[in-house]
């Protein structure tokens, strides 16, 4: 199924390039630093429930193909809010996805599953209803093997460490698990604080009663919410985390003065903000999760530009990250400029931002990563993690801000078993790209090597101090 020189040119000359490129990397150890596969995964080691519940209840880039045409979450068995009743058959599941397999023809998600298929499972013919059975069946002996549970696999993908994403409230009992235990895979945390960060969050209110006492801090006082926020980042880096995350609407920062501060604080936390307001919070507490950054050494990422829940009657029978995160326009210029004013020269700080908006990529990233010492640039995110996005990705962030000014590749996934084939795309991707410059003579063949070498590996490990 999987032809060796896909992704790559089909010119012979770069093809030939692009293919001892890739042989340099294709080995290479992952590196997964942002991420949301599940630590109970590696904590309890147990056997996956069964095909559908590996390749498609968790998976948000599978149901949502298939929503669009109008097939329910419920029957894909995605679990519901709101009491509803969801297929828990996985053959049933299973069948329902094979007769709607031709969706994905022509989408990064088609590869990833084909990868995964072939490659982990040793099934050759392209998924249909007419073999549905018979994969299911293939699948569902293998998961029933020892060598196929999460810690195997996790062995067997060759990662060297990968980074959960956990809220800020979460007492992080599967990585204490993990650390007390006697296998040796490397699984950290990322402190997401978006709960008690975005005053339009469901349940917000009560998350910073939450967070006061997990913290031991007065959470509605702002001075005992810093310092809430300093505590739980604190444990959090305690069980292994270098990073947070922060997914906002906007990429917009602010820096108030301590007054402004105060009455913005008092008007979130007493439930009376309006959408104004919110939006204001936010802006101020990436500029205060910064200068944390700058005293505790944590990567800061700024997923921004993404409207999230857009579904609204979804959202509400399926809870979050259902497939209706949509991108949106997104400036960072101005959105980025009190932040940066305020910390972005220090050269001991590390902001990676990523954005679903590329005709941002030339004009504004890549200037502002090529300019700032803190400023690095995410790679291509989520819808534009396809071959075509990573290319313009490159070719349009390369000529301003470098390769090095950026922070290699990231799969950002719920899916486990795509984690390898995602960096193979971007491998493969990335080979290809500097085969390009080889071929035009704009880069020496054993500099393209050293790149790839970067961008597959080192520049990750680096970025996030791993």
């Amino acid at each position: 199924m999987l032809h060796e020189d896909r992704l790559f040119s089909s010119d012979p000359a770069q093809r030939s390039i692009a293919r001892e490129i890739y042989d340099g990397v294709k080995d290479l150890p992952l590196i997964s630093p942002h991420g949301h596969t599940d630590p109970a995964w590696y904590a309890l080691n147990e056997p996956f429930p069964d095909p559908a519940q590996l390749f498609v209840v968790p998976d948000h880039y599978v149901f949502r193909m298939l929503y669009s045409q109008g097939i329910p979450l419920e029957k894909l068995g995605v679990p519901s809010q709101d009491g509803a009743p969801v297929e828990t058959d996985g053959r049933a599941i299973w069948r329902l996805f094979a007769q709607n397999y031709h969706l994905f023809r022509g989408t990064p998600t088609r590869m990833w599953l084909d990868h995964a298929f072939s490659d982990l499972f040793g099934i050759q013919k392209r998924l249909s209803p007419d073999n549905a059975d018979e994969t299911y069946d293939r699948i569902a002996e293998c998961l029933g093997q020892e060598r196929y549970r999460p810690r195997a696999l996790f062995e067997r993908f060759n990662i060297e460490v990968i980074a959960t994403t956990e809220s800020a409230l979460d007492p992080l009992e599967h990585h204490r698990t993990i650390r007390e235990s006697d296998w040796g895979g490397r699984v950290v945390t990322t402190y997401r604080p978006d709960s008690v960060v975005d005053p339009e969050f469901e349940g917000f209110t009560e998350n910073l009663r939450a967070l006061s006492e997990l913290s031991g801090e007065d959470a509605c006082d702002w001075d005992g919410y810093l310092e809430a926020h300093r505590k739980r980042r604190a444990f959090f880096k305690s069980m292994g985390a270098t990073s947070t995350d922060h997914g906002h609407p906007t990429a917009r920062t602010a820096d108030l003065s301590d007054p402004e501060k105060r009455r913005l604080f008092a008007k979130v936390a007493s439930g009376s903000a309006d959408a104004d307001d919110a939006e204001l919070f936010r802006a101020q507490m990436l500029t205060e999760m910064a200068v944390m950054s700058l005293d505790d050494g944590l990567v800061m990422q700024i997923h921004a530009g993404s409207w999230r829940n857009h579904n609204g009657p979804l959202f509400e029978r399926f809870g979050r990250d259902k497939g209706a995160d949509i991108p949106s326009p997104t400036t960072f210029v101005d959105a980025l400029q009190p932040l940066l004013s305020k910390v972005g020269n220090e050269p001991k700080l590390t902001v990676v931002a990523f954005t679903l908006d590329e005709t941002t990529y030339s004009r504004e990233l890549a200037p502002l990563a090529g300019h700032y010492p803190c400023l690095y640039l995410g790679p291509a995110w989520w819808f534009f993690d396809a071959p075509e996005g990573m290319k313009r990705y490159r070719e349009l962030v390369t000529e301003t801000a470098g390769f090095y000014n950026t922070v290699g590749f990231n799969d950002d996934t719920r899916a486990f078993p795509s984690i390898p084939a995602r960096h193979d795309v971007a491998r493969r991707v990335d080979s290809a790209f500097l085969a390009e410059l080889v071929a035009d003579h704009r880069l020496d063949e054993d500099e393209a090597h050293e790149i790839a070498r970067d961008l597959a590996y080192g520049l990750a490990k680096r970025a996030y101090n791993l």
